[in-house]
């Protein structure tokens, strides 16, 4: 069966390429085909239609796919804070999210992601810029004062390899903080295979603790499907989102898991930004399964 990412592998699927290098997918009876992503992959439609199993998403695309008539289901959560952030130079001198919005300088987002919303909703966007994110980070390093959207792990470890001092922000810390990275099924198939969707939440839980323990075998199977990110890259990246994943509500319960709180009040962040409507928001807790071993 196909498990769909939504990017190249990278460190932020280590868990899942670990579950199938160390056999726990093989141990649960599972045969899983791994299928890379990129840019514009349509995972969470590829699973409403039925032309995946499973798939990676982020718990606002549940939310705004089941507004919309889709049968999507979250079975376990990788990122338990969510890692986007906003990225400064650190010459700045720049406090917090509210700092950045009222200094002034450029900003590179993608204005039509839910989290952009959501700063703008908060803080406005009238002192600052506006300007395309290209993905890069030319322009970042061209000018002191721009800022860019940026995953915590990611883009800051490569601006300091190219010599940039940066600064992050997460927007977790500003009060938006759905799970990233999610596995997503349909809900039918929670309900006429939920023991192979328990199996799929306990093979991945097993691969993450593998690689949150020693990532090294993932990120070496990793690097040979994607030769654009080195050795050392790969390492950084695993180390900086250990805490993303691992929490101290994780370690009460279990790695991947949700709480019907956290749904709520993502849903609820989504219609107060007109993201959802009201009459068509989801329910918490159709949005996501507990698959822990009772």
């Amino acid at each position: 069966m196909k498990l769909v990412l939504n990017w190249v592998p990278e460190p932020e699927f280590g868990g899942i390429y670990a579950a199938q290098q160390t056999g726990a997918f093989q141990k649960h009876g599972l045969d899983v085909e791994i299928q890379t992503g990129g840019a514009g992959t349509p995972t969470w439609q590829m699973v409403a239609t039925g032309k995946a199993p499973y798939a990676v998403a982020s718990a606002d695309e549940v939310v705004i796919a089941r507004s919309q008539g889709a049968d999507l289901v979250a079975i376990f959560a990788t990122y338990q804070t969510c890692p986007q952030a906003i990225m400064t130079h650190r010459e700045r001198g720049l406090k917090n999210l509210e700092d950045v919005f009222k200094s002034g300088g450029k900003l590179a987002v993608e204005p039509g992601l839910a989290y952009v919303q959501f700063l703008k909703n908060k803080y406005g966007f009238d002192h600052v810029k506006l300007v395309a994110y290209d993905g890069g980070l030319g322009n970042f390093l061209n000018d002191k004062q721009m800022a860019q959207q940026c995953f915590v792990f990611s883009e800051p470890i490569a601006a300091k390899k190219a010599g940039a001092d940066s600064q992050t922000f997460l927007v977790a810390d500003a009060g938006y903080n759905p799970y990233t990275a999610i596995i997503i099924t349909r809900g039918d198939r929670v309900k006429n295979h939920p023991h192979e969707v328990e199996k799929i939440a306990a093979a991945l839980r097993e691969g993450w603790r593998t690689y949150l323990d020693d990532p090294k075998p993932a990120n070496e199977m990793m690097a040979k499907l994607n030769t654009a990110m080195d050795a050392e890259t790969f390492t950084a990246i695993a180390a900086a989102q250990k805490h993303l994943i691992e929490t101290d509500e994780t370690r009460k319960t279990a790695l991947g898991e949700m709480t019907i709180a956290r749904w709520k009040d993502l849903i609820d962040q989504l219609v107060e930004l007109k993201i959802v409507e009201k009459e068509k928001a989801p329910i918490a807790n159709k949005c996501f399964v507990g698959t822990r071993a009772k």
